[in-house]
């Protein structure tokens, strides 16, 4: 998949060469999910702690940094690519950001209560204690390969 991109796209390829390969969520079943409303259109953005990017030994993105999307099995799906970047509490997330990141009814109080529930589960999971004022990587993003579920 990434050769494929980088051969049709080689521009931005050339501006941010490196990626990382990883899924949404936690689960066969919620990377699946979340993957589903990416390729519907409906989400264009994404939330992460940094302790979890740290925990993983993986870079917090940069704009323009791409990653491959798989879903829940590991089979890469899409190619995605990081338009837009912030760090901040969970408090300083707004409804603009929860309705782009299009999970369930896209309200902030829906994010918010949802959200709080997947940092609680990943933080014991990796034997932290999840905080409100833990840094979040706010991220909106572009699917941009393959060209059947490319943003225009």
């Amino acid at each position: 998949m990434w050769r494929a991109y980088a051969a049709a796209r080689p521009e931005a390829v050339a501006a941010s060469p490196e990626h990382t390969v990883e899924h949404f969520g936690d689960s066969e079943r919620l990377a699946d999910a979340l993957l589903d409303i990416v390729l519907r259109g409906r989400k264009r953005a994404t939330a992460e702690l940094v302790a979890d990017f740290l925990a993983r030994g993986d870079d917090v993105p940069r704009i323009g940094s791409h990653w491959i999307a798989c879903d829940g099995r590991g089979v890469p799906t899409i190619i995605i690519r990081s338009v837009e970047l912030r760090v901040g509490p969970f408090g300083s997330a707004d409804a603009a950001f929860a309705a782009d990141e299009g999970e369930d009814d896209g309200s902030l109080g829906s994010w918010r209560r949802e959200h709080r529930r997947y940092w609680q589960r990943t933080a014991a999971a990796r034997g932290a204690e999840w905080s409100e004022d833990d840094e979040i990587v706010f991220e909106r993003f572009r699917v941009v390969w393959p060209p059947e579920h490319a943003d225009a």
